[in-house]
Parts: C-alpha cells; structure tokens; sequence
C-alpha cells in the first residue's frame, strides 16, 4: 500500500498565439515532460489535445499527471517554457528561443448534490397584498439550503405545502445555476491561458538531447 495518497493535477500548455515553431516547441517539451514524469514515477495522460497546422505539433495539450505529489511536479513545469534549438521549418530563421505556456487549471467543478434534507423549512408570515388570510395565516415558506446557505421565500399560495413545493423547485434551480456559472468560469479560465505567453524570461529552459560526447540536457530557473 503507498504512503502517500495518489493525486492528480492538470496543467494546459499552450504555443499561444505563436508560429509554427511554438507548435512544434510544445510538441518536443511535452514529451520532455512526460519522460520527466515517468522518472518521478507519476503517470500522465494526454487529455485533450489541439494539432498545429505541421504533422506531429500541438497549439495546446491537456494533461493529466498522477501519482504521489503531481502539484510539486506541475509546478516545475509551469509558467514560460523555452524549447531552445533552430527551426526545423526555416533554415534562415537566426531565432532559437521558442516559447510556451504552461498553467495548472481545473478541469471541471463539482456539482451540489440536491436533497431535501439539506433543506432546512419554517413556516412564516409575509405582509403585502393579499388579502386578511395571507397576513394573519402563517402559510408562506422560508427555505434554507444548508450547504449553500440559500434561501427563499415563497408566499404566492394560500397553502403552506404549496409554497414549499415551490421553494424546494427554486432552490434546485438556483443551485443548478450557480453550478453552470462555475463551470463557465473554469472554461474561461483554460482560455485565457492561451493569451498569456510573453516571450522571454522563461522558467524552465529545455534543449534537443546532444551525442554522448557533447553536453545536453535542461535548465531550469
């Protein structure tokens, strides 16, 4: 059994809005990554990926990284990537330096389970038009949704267990709202991603592997 609890963490990597080198720079850094990974002995998965416009190249990759402590890991993949080597496309190109961005992000939010034992029901008196018997009688409802802290309040029937049907309907939607806001939120936060590489000033600074007699590897900073 391990010590440590398995985990999991998603980082994006993103060529931004980069040439075509970027595309192949994300290409050849996630799989640096991965390799990377697998020494550490966590286990990544590519979970969405977008080709460039050249075979074997990414705009952008999703993945998955698993394991005993993946945040540490993610962390030292993330902000701007440098892929350092000439382009394969351009031969006349003098640049070097291809960046990409790297971001852990959420994927998706949990949704609220609804139950009405969560729901917390008191019976209540409202003022307004309506009438002597909505004033006097106390058939209006105040429903409060616990793990939320939502509440509403219905009085639009004369009958105590037709406003609390009513209520208990409002908060299912209310929740269900919030939960699709929140996941609207994620996705525009995966977006924006993609418009946040700045060139230079990398964190991490990654080379072709070099012949045994030469010197390769990686440099991070």
């Amino acid at each position: 059994m391990s010590a440590h609890p398995d985990l999991s963490v998603h980082l994006l990597l993103s060529a931004g809005r980069g040439p075509q080198e970027c595309a192949w720079a994300l290409a050849e850094l996630l799989r640096r990554l991965e390799a990377d990974a697998t020494r550490q002995k966590l286990r990544t998965e590519r979970i969405e990926t977008v080709p460039g416009d050249r075979p074997g190249t990414y705009r952008s990759v999703l993945v998955r990284i698993a394991g005993a402590g993946p945040e540490a890991f993610a962390a030292s993949w993330s902000g701007t990537l440098c892929w350092q080597a000439p382009s394969p496309y351009r031969a006349s190109a003098g640049r070097k330096n291809w960046y990409v961005i790297a971001r852990p992000c959420q994927v998706d939010t949990p949704r609220t389970a609804f139950a009405e034992a969560d729901v917390d029901v008191v019976a209540c008196r409202t003022g307004g038009p309506g009438g002597q018997h909505r004033n006097k009688a106390s058939t209006a409802v105040r429903a409060t949704h616990r793990p939320t802290g939502i509440v509403v309040v219905v009085d639009t029937e004369r009958q105590f267990s037709l406003n609390r049907g009513i209520a208990m309907r409002l908060l299912r939607e209310r929740i269900e709202h919030g939960d699709d806001a929140a996941e609207r939120a994620v996705t525009t936060a995966r977006w924006h991603v993609h418009d946040e590489l700045v060139r230079g000033n990398p964190t991490r600074v990654e080379r072709p592997a070099r012949s045994p007699q030469g010197r390769g590897g990686s440099r991070s900073g």
